[in-house]
């Protein structure tokens, strides 16, 4: 099949565009610049130049296409609510190229704001409607082209820590984060006890999941790329701080909002699901390093940017 991916340069896309080629799919990539483009075809797709703002590019290329995955995202965080509006109207365009079609329409999410029955989100959780940790509207969207106007939508929900050897060297999500933090600080923190847990899913289990997700998933639904293991707070900021020779402290609330900035309420939180439901219906089976695991041995990354 012809597939159109989104960030098909990016840390998680690249993985995805691997992972489609791979399998047979033909992919077209949307690219930023000329160095995303020889990527893209260095991975053996087909590039097409443009961005998330470019909607007419996007509307054609969707309809062009089989169906589409979407895991561009523009990672500006000084300008996260305005990102999170353009990433909102480029999945509705694309959207629109497909209407009236059972063509698919991957979308990605994650397990931030999710109105949990307990302390581990569920695939059919919802989403709580307070949006309190984050303005972006992929899922919600999504799940509503669905309802209202029937494109076959469906959703991949990843850990707040996607880790792995990308492109571009290591990263591993929310934790590079973390690492950008404490070396700015000199210090790797967590907050009181640290004992909120969190967990991975390493970019190339991620591929495999949005491969599995386009070619078997069901419209409406939500899947779960996330580690079987999981890791403390408190325990991932040790991690870090051996990995960077940093002192590890825990830190009152009042400190963390100073350390954290904008990222407190998200250290704070557990972010861990289960995924049961994604591995039965998928047959998903991710096979690479956890989180913690990869970190131990990675290679952590000079800067970041956020």
């Amino acid at each position: 099949m012809k597939i159109f991916v989104t960030g098909a340069s990016g840390f998680i896309g690249s993985s995805v565009v691997e992972e489609l080629v791979r399998a047979g799919h033909t992919v077209t990539g949307l690219a930023r610049s000329a160095p995303s483009s020889e990527l893209i075809k260095k991975l053996g797709g087909t590039p097409i130049l443009g961005s998330l703002t470019d909607l007419e590019i996007l509307k054609k290329s969707a309809g062009d296409s089989d169906g589409i995955i979407h895991t561009g995202f523009i990672h500006d965080f000084s300008k996260f609510a305005e990102n999170c509006k353009i990433d909102q109207t480029a999945i509705e365009t694309m959207a629109s190229a497909i209407r009236g079609t059972s063509k698919p329409l991957v979308v990605t999410a994650g397990l931030v704001d999710i109105d949990k029955k307990g302390p581990v989100a569920q695939e059919d959780d919802h989403l709580s409607k307070s949006a309190e940790l984050t303005p972006r509207q992929s899922e919600q969207t999504a799940l509503r082209l669905f309802q209202e106007h029937q494109i076959n939508t469906r959703v991949v929900r990843l850990a707040p820590a996607v880790h792995g050897d990308g492109p571009h060297g290591f990263m591993a999500g929310f934790a590079t984060v973390l690492i950008g933090i404490a070396k700015k600080t000199g210090k790797s923190a967590y907050i009181g006890d640290g004992s909120n847990l969190w967990t991975g899913c390493h970019r190339l289990d991620a591929g495999q999941l949005y491969r599995l997700a386009f070619e078997k998933g069901e419209g409406g639904a939500r899947y779960h790329g996330v580690e079987k293991v999981r890791v403390s707070f408190k325990d991932l900021a040790k991690t870090i701080g051996e990995k960077l020779d940093l002192p590890v402290v825990s830190l009152s609330d009042d400190e963390a909002a100073q350390h954290f900035g904008w990222f407190t309420k998200i250290a704070q939180t557990t972010l861990i699901g289960e995924r049961t439901q994604t591995d039965a219906k998928l047959g998903y089976k991710p096979n690479h390093l956890d989180l913690v695991a990869d970190l131990k041995r990675a290679t952590l990354p000079l800067e970041t940017n956020y």
